[in-house]
């Protein structure tokens, strides 16, 4: 009765009514929840008979028996059964729209059966996923198309199987994922070896057998508990090169030719890859970058969020059942434009306004030339010639970005970082300016030593002196003419670098000042260099060192028309429990500096609880990060994960030590794994291995 209404009233408008009824055609052509659903559990036998287990959420089982649906797949390690409360309102939203959601634990994960993969994305992975995709277009009630979606594992996933397109693959969605396996993922961003907390946790989650019997047999201890720790692989592989590229879509963005949408988030550690999947893909491509961190659009941190599953119906919609939803009308970039901000470390809403762009890049936008000067300003004229010598401080940097910051996340306040680093300041802004890209670092650079990093931190210095971080970026040396083959550097040598920092939006105010931070550690997100050194930074004319800022021009803007988030449905026998914590995850705890010998102590933990239908789990973490100015080659890492699975008659627990050092020439990896059973110790296995810094 309402719609009846709404169209008389239509009826009697001209221009307006027009328009009225566009956007009301077009609301009424996305798929409606009109179905509903019901969970299966199916098994997908690869050709060398490994199942893989999948859930299947099937619309339509009550009535409309005979209607056929996509099929959309979300393929990762993270043990469907164990976080199958968490993806429900997601699983849930889209099946009621008419897709079938298929969930599948990748080989040897959850509960599915053989070896554990030998690291991501490995070949193995992924020709099972098109074995997977083959099968699901298969279905007695799928139509033949497929799409992929994702955040983070299933994200990449979406855009390594994109890459090879596959023949029923028509669509993917990526959230908070790359096409970069070195520069931009978690084990050596920016060519710089990092030691993540996720890297050790998923050790830990990759010795689990399947829930909810957890059996402990044979084939259980050969395939996962005895498999050699993924972190030791990973750090193996210091320098770009064969390992990397395997299956990687880099480089191959131009024989991708299935639509991708890809979603990112300006507080997340992955979203350098949106202007390049824009830029280079020849299908059909959108992206969408907004405020939050690596999570959900519709369920934010921090706000403002929106309902993002409703433009991936729309987007599925127009290329799995053909149906016009006006998604391809729309400009190919949304872009959520950040306000200024105070520093972190927390941020609940994060100030700013939505526009659409036709793509990447973006014509109007003009890089803009800012010199650092000998006074330490930072202007748009050349500057006299001068050598500026920083000294390195292998401790400075926690500021900037914690140990799962991945230059992502909100920042603290860069004070004092900024207190150990070269620093050049404008003059307050005569006017707002907004920033929209990838500012460049063109920096004329020496050291003293045969490796140095160098890493720039662009921010905004607000009237009463607190400094916002708003991007950065490091560089590796020795990676000058190429992280492939890495050189020494030749010591007192001037060579240039060029910082691509990553991709950023900001709005500086009026009376607000620009402040370009050059430093040599950003410890505990780098691993530091080993030697004591200085460096030096080298001033003068339009050819020495200076930052691009790709800035806004002010004009008239289009805004996407998002709907809010909806009530989500939710899954019973899942509860989350309250524990007592000292941080949130993998955020630090405590830094502490001993002024008399230079060492410093960064601590994170980390408490968990959750309930499932079959028992009760506790996750425990505590990490620890030590260096030291005056030893940097004595830097290190320990950290212990544990799990308790409280389960009818059974207590499990489930333990991960790491242990990382480092001297002038090599990293020395520690690992044990340990399994127990009501107390008893079931099963246990050690790593050590020297691995020699390569360049690092």
């Amino acid at each position: 009765m309402q719609s009846q209404n709404l169209r008389r009233m239509i009826r009697r408008l001209p221009l307006a009514g027009m328009l009225l009824a566009t956007t009301l055609a077009m609301a009424e052509s996305v798929s409606a929840p009109d179905y509903d659903f019901k969970l299966q559990e199916v098994w997908i036998v690869m050709p060398d008979g490994v199942r893989l287990a999948a859930d299947l959420y099937v619309p339509g089982t009550l009535n409309n028996a005979n209607e056929k649906f996509p099929v959309l797949l979300e393929y990762d390690p993270y043990r469907k059964d164990d976080s199958r409360a968490g993806r429900y309102a997601l699983y849930a939203y889209l099946a009621k729209r008419g897709y079938i959601v298929a969930r599948v634990d990748i080989r040897g994960t959850g509960r599915s059966e053989g070896r554990l993969i030998p690291y991501e994305y490995s070949d193995q992975e992924l020709d099972d996923g098109e074995v997977i995709i083959d099968w699901l277009s298969k279905l007695e009630r799928s139509n033949g198309n497929v799409g992929m979606f994702g955040i983070s594992w299933s994200g990449f996933n979406s855009i390594q199987l994109a890459a090879r397109n596959p023949p029923a693959l028509k669509a993917i969605v990526a959230v908070d994922a790359t096409e970069d396996l070195y520069q931009d993922d978690s084990h050596s961003m920016d060519g710089i070896i990092h030691f993540d907390d996720w890297e050790m946790l998923q050790d830990l989650y990759n010795m689990l057998p399947a829930a909810p019997d957890y059996v402990f047999d044979d084939a259980y201890y050969a395939n996962r508990f005895e498999t050699e720790p993924w972190l030791l692989t990973w750090k193996k592989q210091q320098r770009d090169g064969p390992f990397w590229d395997r299956e990687s879509a880099r480089g191959k963005l131009q024989q991708i030719r299935i639509p991708s949408m890809h979603v990112g988030g300006w507080y997340d550690g992955y979203r350098d890859s949106l202007p390049r999947m824009l830029q280079n893909v020849r299908a059909p491509v959108k992206a969408i970058i907004g405020p939050w961190s690596h999570t959900w659009p519709s369920d934010p941190y921090p706000e403002p969020g929106f309902e993002w599953r409703h433009e991936v119906v729309r987007w599925f919609d127009h290329w799995l059942k053909g149906r016009d939803t006006g998604i391809m009308d729309e400009p190919a970039l949304a872009v959520y434009v950040r306000n200024w901000h105070p520093p972190g470390p927390y941020l609940e809403f994060a100030p700013g306004r939505w526009r659409y762009e036709d793509g990447w890049p973006i014509e109007r936008i003009k890089p803009q030339t800012f010199y650092p000067q000998a006074n330490h300003g930072l202007s748009k004229k050349p500057a006299a010639n001068a050598q500026h010598l920083l000294g390195y401080f292998a401790s400075n940097g926690v500021e900037a970005g914690g140990p799962v910051m991945w230059w992502g996340d909100v920042a603290h306040d860069q004070r004092p970082a900024d207190a150990y680093s070269l620093v050049y300041d404008s003059e307050p802004l005569a006017a707002d300016m907004e920033i929209l890209g990838l500012p460049r670092a063109l920096l004329q650079v020496a050291a003293d030593a045969a490796r140095a990093n160098w890493f720039v931190r662009l921010s905004d210095v607000a009237p009463d002196g607190t400094v916002t971080m708003v991007t950065g970026a490091g560089f590796n040396g020795t990676h000058r003419n190429s992280a492939r083959a890495p050189e020494d550097i030749i010591p007192g040598e001037l060579f240039p670098i060029d910082i691509e920092m990553h991709f950023t939006s900001w709005v500086f105010p009026k009376g607000h000042r620009i402040r370009i931070a050059i430093s040599n550690a950003q410890w505990p997100m780098h691993w530091p260099t080993p030697y004591r050194m200085t460096t030096t930074l080298q001033l003068g004319g339009r050819d020495g060192s200076h930052v691009l800022l790709p800035v806004v021009p002010p004009g008239k803007e289009r805004v996407p028309d998002f709907l809010p988030v909806v009530e989500n449905d939710e899954l019973t026998g899942y509860e989350s429990l309250h524990v007592a914590t000292a941080s949130g995850w993998g955020e630090l705890e405590t830094v502490e500096r001993n002024l008399q010998n230079g060492d410093a102590t960064a601590t994170a933990g980390n408490s968990v609880g959750t309930r499932y239908p079959w028992g009760t789990e506790y996750f425990r973490n505590r990490i620890e990060h030590r260096t030291s100015d005056k030893h940097p080659e004595k830097t290190s890492i320990s950290g212990s994960h544990e799990l308790e699975i409280q389960l009818e008659g059974r207590v499990l627990l489930f333990q991960g030590k790491t242990s990382v050092s480092s001297d002038l020439k090599n990293f020395y990896f520690e690992y044990s794994r340990r399994l127990s059973e009501n107390g008893t110790l079931l099963r246990e296995k050690s790593w050590s291995e020297t691995i020699p810094r390569d360049y690092q």
